[in-house]
């Protein structure tokens, strides 16, 4: 009971600290520091990469912390956030171009999944991404019939080498 408490709380700090499916500043900060970690590939987990895309309106390379759900041999990044996260844009914006890094330097290209193959990778992701548990309203042991159900509000993209 004490740990369902802990963890109810924590999961509204979380969702607290990306009010308005945007990161504050504190997160804005947290995601920098994590972001490099991840690209070096120490102090972080297997599956965590660092995501770096071409900004829509001012062209710079932005960098963000990523995990990477793995399913049926192919590798996926969902967005926790929804359709309106910038990263999101800013991927449908580069025609899907981007660079994922992690103890070196892999060019990819990013293909939005049709939301009716969208369920089985959310509930891979949530099993690998704890930390977007708070954001999606499903539990990661739930039936696909409900991983489908929100399929729509949570874009999924699958990685592809260029």
């Amino acid at each position: 009971m004490i740990i369902q408490s802990l963890a109810g709380y924590f999961g509204a700090l979380k969702h607290k600290l990306y009010e308005g499916s945007r990161p504050g500043a504190f997160m804005r900060a947290w995601n920098r520091i994590d972001a490099r970690l991840y690209a070096s590939g120490v102090f972080s987990p297997r599956n965590a990469v660092t995501l770096e895309v071409v900004g829509r309106t001012t062209g710079r390379p932005t960098s963000l912390p990523v995990a990477v759900a793995e399913h049926d041999g192919e590798r996926f990044l969902v967005s926790m956030l929804g359709p309106d996260a910038n990263w999101v844009r800013n991927v449908r914006a580069a025609g899907g171009h981007a660079i994922l890094r992690r103890r070196g330097r892999e060019e990819v290209t990013l293909e939005e999944i049709p939301v009716e193959r969208r369920a089985p990778v959310l509930r891979r992701y949530l099993a690998v991404a704890p930390g977007a548990r708070p954001h999606i309203p499903v539990d990661r042991r739930a039936p696909l019939s409900e991983f489908e159900a929100i399929a729509h509000r949570y874009p999924v993209f699958r990685i592809r080498g260029r």
